[in-house]
């Protein structure tokens, strides 16, 4: 099995996320799907080989519209979503997102991924209209069963990168990982 397919048969397996995933489908965004932790704690629990899912802090829910950028918007959505399951939800919609970040107008959901400070964290998961995983990876899924951290070239800012991994404590719950172009 290739990793792309193993990575969505783990989501597939687990109950939250595939909830999550369907919460969020009903909500109908364009370019949409659920990232970062989301997806990357999965994958480096089930490297580790570790039996239940680490708890998530957020479930970041991501999308891409150029037409409705407001930030009420995604509030509104974040308030919805609650209100549907009880979970933490954070929405943005990344044709906005270019703006806090000082870069220039990303294109779509994936382009803006590939500027994230950590490739492991641009993998995204959504559903296709058969309620399938789609994978959503601009710098495909193959980082995440390295055992790594790596700093995106694309957002070269070493002080956030060692900042995340030691706020999110990354290398205490996962010992395996090394990290990559600090």
């Amino acid at each position: 099995m290739n990793k792309e397919a193993q990575l969505g048969d783990w989501i597939t397996q687990d109950p939250m996320r595939m909830q999550a995933l369907r919460v969020a489908a009903q909500e109908r965004l364009p370019n949409w799907c659920i990232a970062a932790g989301f997806v990357r704690n999965l994958a480096w629990d089930r490297a580790h080989g570790y039996p239940h899912s680490t708890p998530l802090n957020d479930i970041d829910l991501i999308y891409f519209d150029a037409d409705a950028i407001s930030e009420n918007r995604d509030r509104d959505l974040e308030k919805k979503l609650r209100r549907l399951s009880d979970v933490p939800w954070s929405v943005k919609n990344q044709a906005r997102m270019h703006v806090r970040n000082l870069d220039q107008p990303y294109t779509s959901t994936a382009d803006a991924m590939s500027y994230w400070v950590e490739v492991q964290t641009a993998v995204g998961a959504s559903l296709d209209d058969n309620g399938e995983v789609v994978i959503i990876a601009p710098f495909g899924v193959e980082p995440l069963f390295d055992f790594t951290i790596t700093l995106n070239t694309k957002r070269p800012k070493p002080l956030d990168f060692k900042r995340r991994i030691a706020e999110k404590r990354w290398l205490e719950r996962w010992p395996q990982l090394k990290v990559v172009n600090p």
